[in-house]
């Protein structure tokens, strides 16, 4: 008999009519998922909840085939076990199977043909209220000899349903779109990008660039663009310069950048005469859905500020906090980070830490719970805090990472995106609007949950302080 470290079979002579074996096993969501990415059948009775709420079940379901997978390893596992080949089987699915049943799956064998070493084998499925779900007919071929074998150790798969993007999404989706400014649109990457936010409900674009750019890389990327408002411009610097106008004009509330470098729109943004500033430092945040990770990490900043003093650190963890809000964390708890948890002179990141922790205890920094220096195990991993020995409401729960430097939060972010595949959105915080920075290499789904962060940030700016024209 198979044991939890080992699994034997039972060869042909061993087994008599009558013999029967089990396994059990709970259905999740989990389940549903890994079967249908290793399947291909996506059937939204089976992976969309909405759907499903009005299909004849008004539940999710398990796909048939799962528990006919339950058969399959009781044969190969238990009755007969390894060396069983199979030869056919029949099914008649007579109940659904929802989410949180346990399914008794077993096989009784009813036939044994001694010249081909043959079994004929009754097979059900049955739930934890004794329902039948499954039944039919497995014939086999069992072994004849004996083989008993170290149970294999099965990977460790997360799957990357990023569920926390789609939350951002649904509740962008709530409201006008909002005018964007689309600052040099001449690429199909950036063109696909407006279009995109646009038909997701997000932004109304207006496109600003030189107009026969624009339509080419309109044509490249197959959009149909001849709705939208164009705003002539004669090249990037230009449209970064006619974007901010819109912007100052109460035109736009948003700014989304096109095919032009990143330092060339900051340029205008941050312009002491006619730009964007407010008594705030402009800083860059990545909200990070990081598989595993019961809720979204804000990293900031990873783009814009290289290396940050005390005061525009600051501003970082303002602007960190009020995205924070916006995206449903009432009171965020902020880790300010560093290589070790201690204050340590040699180490002007832990002073700066300490200092903007003292801040917030006088009031200078409000709206959430600020902890540093912490290392980034002690900022993400209760565990790891418990074993410092650090007593604290933010170690271990942290919403905001707030990093040293720009080398820092970049790698930071590029590591959970590359090795644990997280997805970033990113948006720029503390000018008059938001600003969404898309990459080439963002998928639609991170694209669309910047523009859902910026739209979200627009919409709360707009409620606070309406008009934002001169």
């Amino acid at each position: 008999m198979s044991t939890d470290q080992t699994i034997t079979n039972r060869t042909f002579d061993e087994i008599a009519v009558g013999d029967s074996a089990s396994v059990v096993r709970t259905l999740t969501q989990r389940d549903i998922h890994l079967f249908a990415l290793v399947s291909g059948d996506v059937n939204p009775a089976h992976v969309d909840i909405d759907y499903a709420e009005h299909d004849m079940f008004h539940k999710v379901i398990a796909h048939g085939m799962w528990g006919a997978g339950l058969i399959s390893a009781v044969l190969g596992t238990e009755l007969p076990g390894p060396g069983t080949i199979y030869l056919g089987q029949s099914l008649r699915f007579t109940a659904p199977v929802a989410l949180g049943d346990t399914i008794t799956a077993t096989v009784t064998v009813t036939e044994r043909r001694e010249d081909k070493k043959r079994l004929k084998l009754d097979c059900t499925c049955t739930n934890q209220e004794g329902t039948t779900v499954i039944t039919g007919e497995a014939s086999v071929i069992a072994p004849t000899e004996r083989v008993a074998r170290p149970r294999v150790a099965l990977p460790d798969i997360r799957l990357s349903d990023h569920g926390q993007y789609q939350r951002l999404i649904e509740a962008a989706k709530g409201g006008a779109n909002v005018p964007t400014a689309v600052v040099h649109p001449c690429s199909a990457t950036a063109i696909t990008a407006a279009c995109e936010a646009a038909e997701a409900g997000f932004i109304a674009p207006i496109l600003v660039g030189p107009r026969a750019r624009i339509e080419e890389a309109a044509q490249q990327a197959g959009k149909d663009i001849s709705a939208l408002r164009i705003v002539e411009s004669a090249h990037s610097h230009q449209s970064a310069q006619r974007a901010v106008e819109l912007v100052r004009a109460g035109e736009a509330q948003l700014l989304m950048k096109g095919a032009l470098h990143t330092d060339e729109l900051m340029g205008a943004v941050v312009a002491r005469t006619g730009g964007l500033r407010t008594e705030r430092r402009i800083s860059h945040a990545y909200v990070m859905d990081v598989p595993g990770h019961a809720e979204p990490i804000i990293i900031t900043d990873a783009a814009i500020n290289i290396a940050p003093d005390l005061d525009c650190k600051a501003d970082i963890i303002r602007n960190a906090i009020d995205l924070a809000h916006v995206i449903g964390k009432e009171t965020p708890r902020v880790a300010i980070l560093a290589a070790v948890e201690t204050v340590n002179p040699a180490m002007p990141a832990t002073l700066d830490a300490a200092a903007l922790c003292k801040m917030a205890d006088r009031g200078q920094i409000t709206g959430g719970l600020l902890d540093g220096p912490l290392a980034f195990d002690n900022a993400v991993s209760e565990s790891a805090a418990r074993e410092k020995g650090i007593v604290s409401p933010v170690a271990g729960k942290a919403d905001i990472l707030v990093v040293p430097d720009l080398e820092a939060g970049n790698m930071l972010a590029k590591q959970l995106t590359f090795l644990s595949d997280a997805d970033a959105a990113g948006v720029v915080l503390g000018a008059r609007v938001p600003m969404i920075l898309t990459s080439r290499a963002d998928s639609l789904r991170t694209r669309l949950a910047s523009c859902a962060v910026a739209v979200l940030m627009a919409r709360a700016q707009t409620m606070a302080a309406p008009g934002l024209a001169e």
